[in-house]
């Protein structure tokens, strides 16, 4: 991921559970769909593959999303872009996969032009790790 900006967060986690499942979590829609609180999950997680869903929201409001994949490596990085209104370029996340036995660490990081949309972008992020964290652990 290349950084044009100087706006950065990373977050890391410990999940207990192994790479290939933390990977089936982010890779395969009708996982990804449970604990992203998303529906009409579309995933084809190949460099330029692409990617949509509608996040639902407590409250009930609906978000389509979309984007797309550039760089996929299985079980250890995902970089992936999402679409913003506005903006020619997507924004970027990478997530990075470290297998430790039956545990796996995580790591998301992105960059935006400026703090409002990192700060954003992170209790976005962190939101996600919990539902992910929850699931993982149910499972």
């Amino acid at each position: 991921m290349t950084s044009t900006a100087g706006f950065d967060y990373t977050l890391t986690r410990d999940l207990d559970a192994p790479a290939e499942a933390v990977w089936r979590a982010w890779t395969v829609a009708e996982d990804y769909g449970q604990w992203a609180s998303a529906e009409e999950v579309v995933l084809d997680v190949r460099p330029g593959g692409a990617w949509s869903s509608v996040m639902v929201i407590p409250g009930g409001t609906r978000i389509p999303l979309s984007g797309g994949y550039t760089e996929v490596v299985e079980n250890k990085r995902l970089v992936m872009g999402m679409n913003v209104p506005d903006r020619d370029e997507p924004v970027l996340m990478a997530l990075d996969l470290a297998a430790h036995g039956d545990r796996t660490q995580i790591t998301l990081s992105q960059t935006f032009d400026t703090a409002e949309d990192r700060d954003q972008a992170e209790q976005g992020s962190t939101m996600l790790l919990d539902s992910l964290t929850a699931y993982l652990a149910a499972a």
